[in-house]
């Protein structure tokens, strides 16, 4: 079932706690694996999703990713004392695009060591990088302790694209995972992403998706 792939997506600016809460109650109904919603929030998740297996994600560092180290790392420790339990982390760009490819690592790896035993996604916003950046970013985040490299924020120039989830795989070892997040928004193209290799979809079209699904089975 694509559900237990889903991380349940609200990181509109606009978002409010109604609607954050109308996402947590959708979230436990239909099993997804996550929700992925702003750190003002997190608490409100938690109250909905404690005796649940839905995660609470949120997000650092985001949507640019040019943020401190120092100020992503306390952000990371702020949400997970919150109760956040999964951490989507922007990597730095303007870092990337410079070659500063060992302040990255540093980057990555302060998140990560204040993420402890969870798990810590980097996003590495594909649109705006060429073939070989998205193939050194990934290298990079693996090397820094990340769990998964994560497509893009949603707020780029484009989202996922199955180009860049295949460079993406073939940087990678074994020991990381694939988030594909932007412009998810039917169930075909989210199993064709499941089918080369994702092991997580973010998107806010969830529901749309397994209602589709269960369409087609």
């Amino acid at each position: 079932m694509i559900n237990r792939y889903i991380d349940h997506t609200l990181l509109k600016p606009l978002a409010t706690k109604n609607q954050v809460i109308k996402l947590c109650q959708e979230a436990m109904q239909h099993k997804f694996a996550s929700v992925c919603i702003p750190g003002c929030y997190i608490d409100t998740a938690r109250e909905i999703l404690h005796d649940t297996d839905v995660k609470v994600c949120t997000v650092v560092s985001f949507p640019l990713g040019y943020n401190s180290t120092s100020a992503k790392t306390a952000e990371a420790k702020a949400t997970i004392e919150a109760g956040a339990e999964e951490i989507d982390m922007v990597i730095n760009q303007s870092w990337l695009k410079s070659g500063k490819y060992d302040e990255i690592h540093q980057d990555i790896n302060s998140v990560k060591i204040a993420c402890h035993q969870l798990t810590l996604k980097v996003i590495l916003e594909t649109a705006h990088l060429t073939d070989a950046e998205i193939t050194k970013a990934a290298e990079i985040a693996e090397g820094a302790g990340a769990d998964y490299i994560k497509t893009s924020t949603g707020f780029g120039e484009a989202g996922a694209s199955f180009h860049a989830v295949e460079i993406m795989k073939k940087a990678i070892s074994s020991n990381i995972k694939i988030k594909a997040s932007g412009g998810i928004k039917d169930y075909k193209t989210a199993k064709k992403y499941i089918d080369i290799g994702v092991s997580r979809i973010g998107t806010s079209s969830g529901i749309q998706i397994i209602e589709q699904e269960k369409s087609n089975t």
